[in-house]
């Protein structure tokens, strides 16, 4: 209103100042009601001006009475939305404080006093499941299902309940209904997909990756990486089972091709092509998954696809299999098995020597220090057995070696572990490893080696027996001790073989003593 006046009051002036500057404007005249008004046109225009300015402000006057019951009406609700304003913000800050009462109480007072359903009803339904109230939690999650925006919300609030509440079948629906909805969200696909996994079910599992890949919800790579160890776990499944074999063979030869890395494929798909008198596809598959991803499943597996060949023969074999990577370590690890198999030395020798680097103290593992002790004794070096041996015992075990149990079976799981191995290798193209973490036994790591020498005290016991009857004792590590007698030569032989030397020979051996049979009871 007043800029209104001021723009009136200037052309008022401009006009008046227009007027004024001619010598002679003229008169102007106004008869009204039987009255003459005779001005000067300056004056005239100043009248004009003046009552035009009255005319202007009383019409705003006017408005301003007329709205009075409007602006009390905004600010009454400007006030309110304030309110709701701060209400909502100190409600989620009490969340943030981990505050649920508060925020339960803010939440109430938000309803009342603001007109933001949305916010309104997510702080309802957070700060109920803050105050760990069920009955309230499902409350504010169903009043959200009547909010459109908010469906997709109240629906995952109510299959978390259900979940922690160990409705599996309420919790699937919900999922199914938020995943059929034109825009699902990714948090809705998981919950079938580990529901799915957790019930062992992996054909719908693959079903449903299809669906999620064409709404865009997975990426092609984790389609990828699931589909394959999938199908690796029915195929594992199947072969334990003895159902369908042939399709078994289908998913594990399909599951080698798509994802190599994935070891389980490739054992379980060589193996079943084995039964199947498909040697030279078994040994493509291996060497395949032997070049992407080198595990102690794979040259095991290999090994035993061939049982009617000598040593050689077998060493000869696995190399095809080292050329495939030789630069990882499980190359240099299978060099010295191939060497081993053979027995000759130089090439025993050369394989350790390749692996000093992988054998430093901060790197040394139970199978590796058990291979390494394996070699020392072939060359005959017991001692340097013996200490590779110590060593290994205290050295830490291998996540790929604890994948083979203890009769050599590989990736020995139950549905449980498939479920994890699945999970893991979609997400991260990582080989999970469930027996390492449960600390389960596997193949024997270290081989059979004399830990200790042969104790002193038989021979010091000896010592002091021929001393006390004046005979001489032949020492077993002084080749210059002169001849003994037959007696003292039975003693050390005695004491090698652990007899108990403080018995006196000539005396019978001692017997056990007997033991009282136990009375019979009459019945």
């Amino acid at each position: 209103m007043i800029r209104s006046l001021l723009i009136l009051l200037g052309i008022l002036l401009l006009l008046v100042l227009a007027v004024a500057s001619t010598q002679d404007a003229g008169q102007a005249s106004l008869i009204w009601m039987h009255y003459r008004v005779d001005a000067s046109a300056a004056a005239a225009l100043i009248l004009i001006g003046l009552t035009a300015f009255a005319a202007v402000v009383f019409w705003n006057v006017a408005l301003w009475l007329a709205r009075s019951p409007q602006r009390a009406e905004r600010k009454r609700l400007d006030a309110r939305r304030r309110q709701g304003e701060e209400a909502i913000t100190r409600g989620f800050m009490a969340l943030a404080a981990g505050d649920g009462k508060e925020a339960r109480r803010l939440a109430i007072k938000a309803v009342d006093v603001s007109d933001n359903t949305i916010l309104v009803r997510i702080l309802s339904a957070l700060a109920a499941r803050e105050s760990d109230d069920a009955a309230a939690t499902r409350a504010a999650c169903a009043a959200m299902l009547g909010v459109p925006d908010l469906k997709l919300a109240g629906l995952k609030g109510l299959m978390e309940l259900a979940q922690r509440e160990g409705d599996r079948n309420e919790a699937m629906r919900l999922a199914g209904e938020a995943y059929a909805m034109p825009r699902p969200s990714m948090w809705a696909f998981k919950a079938l997909f580990d529901a799915r996994l957790e019930a062992g079910e992996w054909r719908e599992a693959l079903a449903l990756l299809d669906g999620a890949l064409s709404r865009k919800l997975i990426s092609p790579l984790f389609c990828e990486r699931a589909k394959a160890s999938l199908m690796a776990a029915s195929a594992a499944h199947m072969e334990q089972a003895g159902e369908d074999v042939d399709q078994a063979l289908d998913y594990a030869v399909r599951a080698a091709k798509l994802q190599p890395q994935f070891t389980p494929a490739p054992v379980i798909a060589a193996r079943l092509l084995a039964r199947a008198n498909k040697l030279g596809r078994a040994e493509d598959t291996l060497e395949a998954a032997w070049g992407a991803n080198p595990h102690p499943a794979i040259w095991l597996t290999y090994r035993d696809l061939v049982s009617d060949e000598t040593p050689r023969e077998r060493a000869r074999r696995l190399q095809g299999l080292v050329d495939r990577n030789p630069q990882h370590r499980e190359s240099r690890l299978l060099m010295l098995e191939k060497a081993l198999l053979t027995g000759i030395k130089p090439d025993i020798a050369a394989a350790m020597d390749a692996l000093n680097e992988d054998a430093a103290e901060d790197r040394l593992t139970r199978r590796l220090g058990g291979l390494m002790a394996r070699g020392a004794q072939a060359l005959g070096d017991i001692d340097g057995a013996r200490t590779w041996l110590a060593a290994a015992t205290l050295s830490k075990g291998e996540p790929d070696w604890s994948d083979i149990d203890s009769e050599g079976r590989a990736f020995p799981y139950g549905a449980a572990d498939w479920s994890r191995v699945i999970l893991t290798f979609a997400e991260t193209a990582a080989l999970a490893h469930p027996r390492f973490e449960r600390g389960e036994k596997g193949l024997p790591e270290m081989p059979d080696v004399a830990s200790r020498y042969v104790p002193s005290m038989p021979f010091i016991r000896a010592a002091q027996r021929s001393a006390h009857r004046g005979d001489s004792l032949l020492m077993p590590d002084d080749p210059g001790a002169p001849d003994v007698s037959t007696p003292n030569v039975s003693t050390i032989d005695a004491a090698l073989s652990g007899q108990d030397l403080d018995q006196d020979p000539a005396a019978p051996p001692a017997r056990a003593p007997r033991r009282k049979a136990a009375p019979k009871t009459r019945k």
